[in-house]
């Protein structure tokens, strides 16, 4: 699918937070219980996500004029990956993820790292990254992964 990758900007923040907690209510919560979806919710609200601009790389996947995906370097951390239910399965994902690949390269950054949701751990395995532990955050069970980038 052709989508544009770019830097997510202030007026993006309501078009993310509609993204993200779309893909939460519709894929995560095939692996989530309603409470943790409700939880993590709470997180990405439009003036969560301005703030979060203002600590990471904020980057938007746009399809025809619209935010469809999103996703963020935190340094060497990959945080908020998420793709509209609508336009998931059509290789957006890839293209934010490989933006934030370009990015941590440039950064000389050795070793990505994120914290996977069980939805999204066999996306981020089909991208190389390999498991390295479970965390638990009350019933919240998160994938820790990791990936070596060579320059």
């Amino acid at each position: 699918m052709q989508c544009q990758i770019r830097r997510a900007t202030q007026l993006d923040a309501p078009a993310i937070s509609k993204v993200v907690i779309a893909a939460l209510r519709e894929s995560n919560a095939r692996d989530y219980p309603p409470e943790v979806i409700a939880e993590v919710e709470q997180h990405f609200c439009p003036a969560s996500i301005l703030t979060l601009m203002k600590q990471r790389q904020m980057y938007v996947a746009v399809v025809e004029q619209h935010v469809v995906g999103t996703a963020s370097l935190d340094q060497a951390v990959v945080r908020s990956v998420f793709v509209s239910p609508r336009h998931q399965g059509r290789g957006i994902g890839q293209q934010l993820m490989a933006r934030l690949k370009e990015a941590a390269l440039a950064a000389q950054v050795e070793e990505l790292r994120v914290p996977s949701s069980l939805t999204a751990e066999s996306f981020y395995a089909q991208l190389g990254f390999q498991k390295i532990r479970d965390e638990f955050h009350g019933v919240e069970h998160t994938v820790i992964m990791a990936l070596r980038l060579d320059a």
